[in-house]
């Protein structure tokens, strides 16, 4: 039988409708709860158990996908010397990359940011989980085929991811070395796997410090047509 040739399977949508003032008032909450969500590189050392990272893993992966392909990896690493290396890996790629390859556009936007070729959140963080993008997959046949907008269906996977490391009281940065393709030749990925994000998770540091920025207002962020 060839792929495409089984009936589509389907099973009743289960939705729970609720009152409009709890509608709101769950939309408030949790806009407050993201809104003090901040972006930190000092980490604290401090061991968090795996089964939470496998939670963040588990939400992410409930975001939709194209096709429902989930074309997504998340490796999770907490040895101190694959850590590392990993660091080791990054910071020479960032210091060519700071160096000589930064565009004057994207360096005057990263200035206020203070940042730089030193990453040291990668070895300080008891996780780093690396997000990889698939753009094949294989077929029944064995054969290899195509995923279907996988950059967007990854791109929601890992906002669900921080959202999840944030609700369950913990941090996150969202770091892409440039470029990335050294973390597939360390963690040993097929090639058709693309690291998009690496992402330290943890406790922030006792001293942690963050940008003093502010978000967009909603008038800066949208438009409505009514």
């Amino acid at each position: 039988m060839g792929e495409g040739d089984d009936e589509p399977r389907f099973a009743p949508l289960v939705f729970h409708e609720l009152p409009e003032d709890e509608m709101r008032e769950r939309a408030t909450a949790f806009l407050d709860l993201m809104d003090a969500r901040r972006t930190t590189r000092h980490f604290s050392a401090r061991e968090v158990p795996r089964e939470l990272i496998e939670l963040a893993i588990q939400t992410a992966s409930t975001a939709p996908s194209g096709a429902h392909l989930q074309p997504w990896t998340f490796v999770a690493i907490s040895d101190p010397v694959l850590k590392a290396s990993i660091r080791g890996a990054a910071e020479a790629e960032e210091m060519r990359f700071y160096e000589g390859r930064v565009p004057e556009a994207w360096a005057e936007v990263l200035e206020p940011l203070g940042t730089d070729h030193v990453k040291e959140h990668i070895t300080d963080a008891p996780w780093i989980v690396v997000l990889f993008r698939h753009s094949q997959r294989e077929r029944p046949n064995g054969e290899m085929a195509p995923t279907y907008y996988a950059q967007e269906s990854c791109g929601i996977a890992a906002g669900l991811f921080v959202a999840s490391v944030h609700n369950m009281g913990l941090v996150t940065l969202t770091h892409t070395p440039s470029p990335m393709s050294f973390l597939r030749n360390i963690l040993g990925r097929p090639d058709h796997e693309h690291a998009m994000l690496l992402m330290p998770v943890g406790y922030p540091a006792d001293d942690a410090k963050v940008p003093d920025l502010q978000r967009k207002g909603l008038e800066d962020v949208s438009e409505f047509h009514e």
